[in-house]
């Protein structure tokens, strides 16, 4: 599910709301799968009860694991905001991970050559702290999500040298700038956009 706006700061907008890679659902699929071919290839071929039982409840026990994996899959998020990078994950209890933007010191990629043909790696971010280096798995386009990261790290750098030179606010048509950017990248709805832009329409 998406990353919940009423957990986002005053002003702070979500840039990426990313799921795990689609690959993390593939063996479960894949077992579900030949699980049913065997067992329809099996119960066509015998008609022992006890076989057919065991072939029921281990089909059971492959499909069961398909839907923890993918609650898990719908219920863990790596979200990169204006101001941070969250990480959540969890259907029951969350655990959970925040990165400050101005705490990033360096941020890698990983990925085999399986996992580029899929579109998928691993996204390594270095931050000051006790933690240092944290590894997150399985972010669908590592690469482009690096460049996304170390844009809108400059951009917070530059809000942060606007606030210490006291820069005003922005006026109407930067922020209308601004939320045209944010519909065009899907964060606001259009619906969204114009109610907002007729908002700051009114008060000029």
């Amino acid at each position: 599910m998406p990353y919940p706006r009423k957990l986002l700061n005053e002003g702070e907008d979500v840039v990426l709301d990313l799921r795990p890679h689609w690959s993390t659902l593939a063996g479960p699929v894949t077992s579900v799968v030949l699980m049913i071919i065997l067992a329809v290839a099996v119960g066509s071929q015998t008609d022992n009860k006890v076989v057919s039982l065991l072939f029921g409840a281990a089909l059971a026990l492959t499909v069961a694991a398909l839907v923890v994996r993918w609650l898990k899959w719908t219920n863990t998020n790596f979200v990169l905001t204006s101001d941070r990078l969250i990480y959540r994950s969890g259907v029951l209890s969350k655990h959970g991970r925040e990165i400050p933007l101005e705490r990033v010191n360096d941020i890698a990629f990983h990925q085999t050559i399986i996992e580029r043909l899929l579109g998928t790696g691993d996204l390594m971010i270095e931050s000051a702290g006790e933690r240092g280096q944290e590894t997150f798995a399985d972010i669908p386009k590592p690469s482009k999500v690096q460049n996304v990261l170390y844009a809108e790290m400059e951009r917070s750098k530059g809000r942060d040298a606007d606030r210490m030179a006291g820069r005003h606010e922005l006026s109407v048509p930067e922020q209308l700038e601004k939320l045209d950017e944010l519909r065009q990248r899907g964060v606001i709805s259009q619906a969204e956009f114009d109610t907002k832009k007729q908002q700051l329409l009114d008060r000029m």
